[in-house]
């Protein structure tokens, strides 16, 4: 009700009371109207514009509390001055249950108008705040609202950036012949896309805020197999990830600690025997997620100088500390690494 002028319905079919009611609003600038019925009066308050409503309890049909009733669900709802006999205190508080803002002792001694004014005017403030709340709520959601859209586009843009990147990288790998090189890259374009799919998550999710950790990793391992099967790694992946959702600023880091590990696994593990099998397994407990990623090949416990270059675990310890997790390894007879970390 901000800026514009309060106005007051009036529902009695008392003629003088309207005619004493019309001239005390009138004196305090506000708009007035009356009607004789709750059918009448409904009408009126339907058609909207209505701020403040008195409403007397005994009607011509019915009663005020067949009016509240008829008022319930509307969307810009006045209040509700509910005026009733002073000896029937029940009548009274079934309104103020019913959504009567307020409620005034109809008599006839002196300090009946002055209370029912009193009563008016504290409506009216009561509406002008419920309305002004409301209104800044609604703002509030839209802000919301624009801002998640304008952060999906942001994520959608950033993904479809990163995925060009990687068929960029994919396409220099294609173009090499050294086998070193050309697996170098791969890898390069296995974290990149593990990067990707977060933002690729978060543009098709409802909440810009949070990645379901199970859609995500399955996904995730679907592309890492496609990407490294086909450079020859035959070793099978198997995945038990809870579906929970996880804070869009830690899932990228443990993508890329998943696809280290996974990677490493696949490469490594069954160095001259028969492929087996890497398992992935994520739970949260509380408010500690936990991963597992293990095989039954050659082994490692994290002691001494790992297979290759070093540098998939030089990442796994970097994106580990971006998640102020807990790193530690199994005692075999394969390699299990377990990251723990508050999420």
């Amino acid at each position: 009700m901000p800026n514009r002028t309060p106005h007051v319905l009036y529902i009695d079919d008392d003629p003088g009371l309207i005619r004493l009611v019309e001239k005390a609003m009138q004196r305090r600038g506000y708009i007035f109207s009356h009607a004789q019925s709750g059918e009448e009066g409904l009408e009126l308050i339907r058609n909207g514009g209505i701020d403040v409503v008195a409403l007397d309890h005994y009607l011509p049909t019915g009663t005020g509390l067949d009016v509240l009733a008829g008022m319930e669900g509307l969307e810009d709802r006045p209040a509700t001055v509910y005026v009733t006999g002073s000896s029937e205190m029940s009548i009274a508080v079934n309104a103020l249950k019913a959504g009567a803002t307020d409620f005034v002792p109809k008599s006839g001694s002196e300090d009946f108008m002055p209370l029912l004014l009193a009563a008016i005017d504290h409506a009216i403030e009561h509406v002008r705040l419920t309305r002004a709340k409301a209104k800044a709520e609604r703002e509030v959601e839209d802000a919301r609202d624009r801002a998640e859209m304008l952060l999906g586009e942001v994520n959608h843009r950033v993904g479809n950036s990163l995925a060009m990147v990687a068929a960029l990288v994919g396409l220099q790998s294609n173009a090499l012949d050294d086998p070193e090189a050309k697996r170098a890259l791969t890898e390069t374009q296995v974290r990149i896309q593990a990067i990707a799919g977060v933002h690729r998550h978060l543009y098709t999710s409802d909440d810009v805020r949070n990645v379901q950790m199970g859609e995500y990793i399955n996904s995730l391992i679907g592309e890492l197999e496609n990407s490294l099967q086909a450079e020859g790694s035959t070793a099978s992946i198997r995945v038990d990830v809870e579906g929970f959702p996880l804070p869009t600023e830690k899932v990228a880091s443990l993508g890329v600690i998943v696809t280290e590990l996974v990677t490493n696994a696949l490469k490594y593990a069954y160095i001259d025997r028969d492929p087996g099998e890497v398992r992935i397994n994520m739970r949260r407990d509380g408010s500690q997620v936990r991963l597992v990623v293990e095989d039954d090949g050659i082994g490692w416990t994290g002691n001494g100088k790992p297979q290759g270059t070093g540098l998939g675990s030089r990442i796994v310890w970097a994106m580990a500390a971006s998640l102020d997790a807990c790193v530690t390894y199994g005692d075999g007879p394969g390699t299990q690494v377990v990251v723990t970390f508050e999420g």
